[in-house]
């Protein structure tokens, strides 16, 4: 019996969260989980080419082609069913799917936030925006976040967190950065290999990890 659990990865940009995830694949990081599709929603952007260089699947669903929201979730659901997609993972995508994706896909889609949710999230909180607001507020501890995916932005289920201390003279550019290498390319994932192994319960809005 196969039991390998399908990996369906959303990008927008350079895909280095998606690198993250092709190396803890090949170093057989991610449990029973297989990265067998990368859906793209910029037909430029690099992660494409980061998943043509690894022999993974790319498809291109770019959201300007399609007239609201809505539309644009219905694409993407139907996609991700194509696909046999048993997880879905966000890796730097930009775009904030509707119910429609995230009702047929409950539970078994994560994102990771370069914060520490509650903290700097929510609809304008994305790339360097969230880093600028963590130092204008003067945070000494920020990090990253592996949430689950629901039609509010950045409020699914929290399933894995990470401090990274913020210093003295960091810029948004140097904490960005920071953050991916300590965090985020460690606990996203963490968080699929939990995910594809079926450790993870969700009960009243809370995870727990068997």
């Amino acid at each position: 019996m196969n039991n390998t659990k399908n990996i369906v990865v959303l990008v927008s940009g350079g895909g280095t969260n998606l690198q993250a995830l092709i190396d803890a694949e090949k170093r057989g990081e991610l449990g029973c989980g297989k990265i067998s599709c990368v859906i793209s929603s910029k037909e430029d952007a690099y992660a494409l080419t980061r998943a043509a260089d690894n022999g993974i699947k790319t498809r291109v669903l770019v959201r300007k082609n399609y007239d609201n929201i809505a539309s644009y979730s219905i694409a993407m659901r139907d996609a991700l069913i194509e696909e046999n997609a048993d997880i879905v993972v966000y890796a730097g995508f930009m775009t904030i799917l509707d119910e429609n994706v995230c009702d047929a896909f409950e539970n078994r889609m994560v994102n990771v936030h370069p914060a520490l949710i509650p903290s700097f999230c929510g609809k304008g909180y994305y790339g360097l925006h969230v880093h600028e607001e963590a130092l204008k507020k003067g945070v000494k501890v920020s990090g990253a976040t592996v949430h689950f995916v629901t039609a509010e932005c950045d409020a699914g289920p929290i399933i894995l967190q990470k401090a990274v201390e913020v210093l003295d003279d960091d810029t948004p550019e140097t904490l960005q950065l920071r953050i991916m290498q300590e965090a985020e390319w460690k606990i996203l994932p963490k968080a699929v290999q939990l995910l594809c192994d079926g450790k993870i319960v969700v009960e009243n809005n809370r995870t727990y990890i068997k």
